[in-house]
């Protein structure tokens, strides 16, 4: 259905590509669990040292488990409560080197030791967060945030 090369050059044209490729695979779909699906797939496919890349959704004052790739997850996360509900309520992405010393951690999975979280905003609403984890610490960096920022930027109004 869609090709995409995604090589292996420089992050930035990394994130360029991918945002592309996310552009390309949402810009005729109207249903927003058909968007984060595919766009949780993607990054999956592309960015390196993940075992988890998905969505939490913004229902009725808790984030719920939304599409993603990985292992089993949570499936409620209240709004302040460790990584993703601390992005969400402060709706501000939070990169964290080691997720063992973020005050109230939720472990969904033990291997987990990195995290990038961006929240998801349409029209001044919390639609959710891209949730982003890795085995590796300190796996993300400045220019994964941006990278990603931008790919939420892209679907916000896709999904929301």
């Amino acid at each position: 259905m869609y090709q995409f090369d995604i090589s292996g050059g420089s992050k930035a044209e990394l994130y360029r590509d991918l945002l592309a490729a996310l552009d390309a695979l949402t810009v005729d779909e109207r249903d927003p669990i058909a968007n984060m699906a595919n766009a949780a797939a993607l990054v999956w496919e592309y960015l390196p040292d993940l075992n988890w890349a998905g969505f939490y959704r913004a229902v009725e004052g808790e984030l719920v488990l939304g599409p993603f790739q990985g292992k089993v997850a949570c499936i409620r996360i209240a709004m302040g409560k460790g990584v993703c509900g601390t992005a969400a309520a402060e709706r501000t992405t939070l990169l964290v080197e080691d997720v063992h010393a973020f005050p109230g951690h939720i472990a969904c999975d033990a291997a987990s030791r990195s995290e990038l979280v961006v929240p998801v905003v349409s029209d001044g609403r919390l639609i959710g967060v891209l949730d982003l984890d890795s085995p590796e610490p300190a796996r993300f960096d400045a220019e994964d945030a941006a990278g990603c920022e931008a790919l939420v930027a892209l679907l916000a109004s896709r999904i929301g």
